[in-house]
């Protein structure tokens, strides 16, 4: 299978470019025409470190028809690349935020659907074992009447101003990607947020917030999304409340700890599955034929809307409804 990804601007490029390149059956493409070629974090500097071919514009990576597209590029970008993407027929994988505006998020959700194919979201929580057990055991009843959500995700600040989008929406589509699934895809009714800048890297950008989002069945997520100085946040994780009893999931639990020795720091090893390589089994299997699985682009919407109601509602003060 010919799979293409295209740009290393966003840095889960790499990684998910060495993963595919490990997979059986996969010949990997990659391109990068919009970064500066000397540049150490992109283009064939990048393609050379992994030791895999690189093309030297998008045009020749469509030529070459690929079956699935990671698109990971610049958020600016991503709209044209997943539209063309589309238009080859390829599967797509795309990271949050698929786009900066509403309107060029769902021009690549129509893109997709006219195309028949599947516009992947990249939200790796939402794959492997441990998460479709815990979804399976919530449909069965094993809380009783679902009510409530408590989620946290914290995350680092990122290395330099530049690059702080702001948790709201660096963590939020993550746990927000966890709650839709469970909820079969609900919109959300009412966004209400609190969230400061008093630890952001650049003004405007968040680094606390807490969200709450009720839905017309009556169930509520609230969900904390902050930065901290942690360097091992862990995360995403949800407390699924009920009227019987209660559902936890970590999709990075911590599995061992303690003091390393060589380096004078604290160990923090995960547990559970590799959830970038199942979510990339899982993106790769549609190409097959396989049915899609994890959040879509219309998923990625809801979670667009309520990031986006959520600093509306932080920046007034008041509850924003969703229509």
């Amino acid at each position: 299978m010919k799979v293409a990804v295209l740009s290393f601007a966003d840095e889960r490029a790499e990684p998910w470019a060495r993963l595919l390149r490990d997979l059986p059956g996969v010949d990997l493409v990659t391109a990068d025409p919009d970064g500066p070629p000397d540049d150490p974090r992109r283009g064939p500097v990048v393609a050379a470190r992994l030791g895999v071919p690189y093309l030297d514009g998008y045009d020749a990576v469509f030529a070459a028809r690929p079956q699935a597209v990671v698109v990971t590029g610049e958020t600016d970008r991503r709209r044209e690349l997943v539209e063309r993407a589309a238009e080859a027929g390829a599967q797509v994988l795309c990271p949050h935020p698929p786009a900066d505006a509403e309107e060029d998020a769902q021009a690549m959700v129509d893109a997709c659907t006219k195309a028949a194919v599947r516009l992947t979201v990249a939200s790796p929580a939402c794959f492997g074992e441990a998460f479709a057990t815990a979804r399976r055991g919530l449909a069965e009843g094993v809380v009783g009447t679902l009510t409530t959500v408590h989620g946290a995700y914290h995350g680092q600040p990122p290395a330099t101003a530049d690059d702080d989008a702001g948790a709201l929406a660096a963590r939020a589509p993550y746990l927000l990607d966890l709650v839709d699934a469970v909820f079969d895809g609900e919109p959300a009714a009412q966004v209400y947020a609190q969230a400061n800048s008093v630890l952001g890297g650049r003004p405007g950008a968040e680094s606390a917030a807490l969200l709450t989002v009720r839905y017309p069945s009556g169930r509520v997520a609230a969900l904390d999304c902050s930065r901290t100085p942690d360097p091992h946040p862990g995360g995403p994780a949800l407390t699924f409340v009920g009227d019987r009893a209660s559902l936890e999931y970590d999709a990075r639990p911590r599995l061992l700890g303690g003091h390393d020795a060589t380096t004078g720091a604290e160990r923090w090893e995960p547990g559970g599955d590799d959830l970038d390589a199942a979510m990339l089994r899982a993106f790769l299997a549609t190409a097959d034929g396989a049915p899609g699985t994890g959040p879509d682009g219309a998923a990625a919407l809801r979670a667009l809307r309520i990031v986006r109601a959520a600093r509306t509602s932080a920046r007034t003060g008041r509850p924003v409804e969703l229509r």
